[in-house]
Parts: structure tokens; C-alpha cells; sequence
């Protein structure tokens, strides 16, 4: 049987997808998007984000999830919602592995402040940047820059995008402009990601101490979980009870947005891609799915995220970026000779150079981030 014979008319299919940049033929054993997947797995970018933040510093405890650990999370539950749906797994595993290679070390605030430094030179965006990373700083094949992937995973990968840069973008980023709808998988693939990352924000905030259950109690989405663990296995407390917890939460969320979505996809009833580019939303929660999920994510804004030692980690974090992102401005010769745009032009080229700069700083693990900030700054390295 073909591996996408049971794919619903409106999934993405290998051979009517719209394919890639550079002509490759097909494989016999492997679909387009498990090639995709492979590629993405074997690529650079994807194994440094071992060593990139989600919400606590690499360095701050080896049982805290990173971003590789967040895009397998989010991979094994993308696939499995994609599969009562009838979606394309392989696709959905792709884009979840692909979604954060562009991410900064120091998790969301290194984004931000790189975008600030590079306000004069076109901003900085993580999801273009992690398009950037596929389609041409990946450099593994001799007839082409970048990993060459499928056009549905390289849209999917762009999950925002400003509406100038989707402008120069062209074909892949159409969509921004016509605000038209991202494929099913891709849809799915985002709310794959926040279901993830609510629930092992809460494991890794209880693990830090920064957020307790007592607080969590005062959210009525995790208090029905919590007390259904509770009732169920009266005692239970430790990493046993929360496990149980969050097993249920995350449950509860895909059941709810695959129920939601199924109803959807019923009454809608898309012919194929096309007429889902066309429609609204199709992969979503239920409205007051919506509400719990919303609730949480308030909760964890307020006391985890803004917590005064995140808040401490943040402003460290954004010192290292904004100084670093400057030395090289000021020295290009500090940087590597590939991040170099050259003596005689670097004048001339301004954004050009810090693009270049933009490029070898997103690509820093947090570890390395902080071990290049020692070696430019402190004189003990000297």
C-alpha cells in the first residue's frame, strides 16, 4: 500500500504538493516529506537545539526541556492528532522538527533583542529566520544552498510572518498576503506546539520551584485535572501526581481539538488543498477549550515567564545579545571568516553585514552565546 493511501482528499499529498525549489527525483522507499523529515534531523541547526533555552538557561539544570526536546514533544503529539484526522504525519513531523531552527539562544528574549538591533537592517523573525535556515545556511548537498524541502513544509515552517517580508518572500509566503489559510497540517502543527509547550512549561516551572501547585489550583483547567487525579488515586503526590496531571491535560486538549476539528472538516467538507487554503480555520480547539486554554496560558505569563528570576536571566540574557550583536558591528574582524562580508565591502554593506551577524548569532547555543560574550569582553581570557 502507498504510505499515503489513507490520507482524507483535503491531507497534502506527495504527489500533488506543489514540490521543490530544485528538481530532485523521487524516492522509492521514502515520501517527500519523510525526505523532509530526514533532512531536518540530520541538519545542523536542528541538533545545536539541544543546547537552546526554552524557558531556563541550558546551564540552569539538565532536566529542564530545550528546544530539541520541545520539537520532539511536539512531533509525537502532532502526529498523533494528525493521525485520527487523517492528516499527513510525516508533513506534521517535519514542520514540528523544522519550527524553532531559526530560534535564538535564550529563548524568546534573545529574539526580541536581536529584532531591535536589526530595526535599521530589515528586523529579525525567528520563523523567517528559520526559513532562512532550510533554504540557505544548511549546506549539506553540492547542486544546491540549504536542504531544498518540499514547498508545504517551507510555507508551514512560517508560522508569522510581517507583511513586508512576506512581500519579498514570494510564492511561500503568499499566503500573508492574501490571508488565505495554511494547510491543514500546518494548522494542526501550531496548536500542536502550544499544547506542548503549556504543559511541560507547568512540569519545568514546578521542577524550578518558581510556580507551586497551590497557585496552579487557582486555575480551574489544571484544578478539574488535578482533582481528578486526586480522587482517582487518593495520596498521590510528588512527580507521580503531576505526570498524571499533565498526562490528562494534554489528553483532554487533543481529544477536544480533534472532536472540534473533525466537526469542522465534516461541514466544510474541503475537495482537496486548495479549497482549505480558501475556507477559515479548520484545525482548531472548541470555544470553550479555547477559554481553559487561554486561562493557562495567563497564568504561566504572569507567574512563571515574569517571574523576578526569569526576569533576572532575561535582562542577562539580553545584555550578552545586544552586546555581542554590537562588538561585531563595530569589529567585524571579531567574527568568524564566514560571517565576514570582507574589508572592502562591510562599509559599503552595512545590512548586509548584520544580517550575516543576525545569522551567526541565531545559530548560537545558549552555552556558546555565553562562553563568546567571556571571550570578546572579559580580559581574563586574554
Amino acid at each position: 500500500m502507498h504510505p499515503e493511501a489513507h490520507l482524507a482528499p483535503y491531507a497534502v499529498h506527495s504527489e500533488t504538493a506543489r514540490g521543490r525549489r530544485h528538481a530532485e527525483t523521487s524516492h522509492a522507499s521514502r515520501s517527500q516529506f519523510q525526505r523532509d523529515r530526514d533532512r531536518i534531523i540530520h541538519c545542523s541547526a536542528f541538533r545545536r537545539l539541544e543546547y537552546k533555552t526554552q524557558v531556563f538557561l541550558n546551564h540552569e539544570g539538565d532536566m529542564f526541556r530545550t528546544r530539541l526536546t520541545h520539537s520532539l514533544e511536539v512531533a509525537q503529539v502532532g502526529r498523533s492528532m494528525a493521525r485520527n484526522l487523517r492528516l499527513n504525519e510525516d508533513l506534521v513531523e517535519a514542520l514540528a522538527l523544522a519550527h524553532d531552527l531559526g530560534h535564538t539562544p535564550f529563548g524568546h528574549v534573545g529574539q526580541d533583542v536581536l529584532n531591535e538591533c536589526m530595526q535599521d537592517h530589515g528586523g529579525f523573525e525567528h520563523n523567517l529566520q528559520s526559513l532562512r535556515v532550510v533554504d540557505e545556511l544548511e549546506e549539506h548537498y553540492g547542486a544546491f544552498d540549504g536542504l531544498n524541502l518540499m514547498f508545504d513544509t517551507r510555507e508551514g515552517i512560517l508560522k508569522h510572518c510581517s507583511l513586508a517580508n512576506a512581500k519579498l518572500l514570494g510564492p511561500v509566503a503568499q499566503r500573508f498576503i492574501d490571508r488565505s489559510q495554511p494547510s491543514l497540517e500546518a494548522q494542526l502543527t501550531n496548536l500542536a506546539d502550544e499544547i506542548a509547550y503549556n504543559s511541560h512549561d507547568i512540569d519545568d516551572g514546578l521542577r524550578s520551584g518558581l510556580i507551586t501547585i497551590a497557585q496552579l489550583e487557582e486555575v480551574d483547567f489544571f484544578a478539574r485535572r488535578w482533582h481528578d487525579v486526586q480522587k482517582a488515586y487518593p495520596g498521590l503526590s510528588g512527580r507521580r501526581a503531576i505526570y498524571e496531571t499533565l498526562r490528562r491535560l494534554i489528553t483532554v486538549l487533543a481529544d477536544d481539538l480533534i472532536e472540534t476539528s473533525s466537526v469542522l472538516l465534516a461541514e466544510a467538507a474541503p475537495a482537496d488543498t486548495d479549497a482549505v487554503r480558501a475556507s477559515g480555520p479548520l484545525i482548531r480547539f472548541s470555544d470553550p477549550m479555547r477559554k481553559d486554554a487561554t486561562e493557562l496560558k495567563r497564568f504561566l505569563r504572569a507567574n512563571l515567564y515574569r517571574h523576578f528570576k526569569v526576569n533576572r536571566m532575561r535582562v542577562k540574557a539580553s545584555r550578552i545579545v545586544r552586546e555581542l550583536f554590537d562588538a561585531f558591528m563595530a569589529e567585524p574582524v571579531l567574527l568568524p571568516p564566514d560571517y565576514q562580508v570582507g574589508s572592502g565591502n562591510a562599509v559599503g554593506h552595512p545590512s548586509r553585514q548584520a544580517r550575516k551577524i543576525a545569522d551567526y548569532i541565531a545559530g548560537m547555543t545558549d552555552r556558546y552565546a555565553i562562553r563568546e560574550h567571556r571571550r570578546i569582553f572579559s580580559l581574563d581570557d586574554l
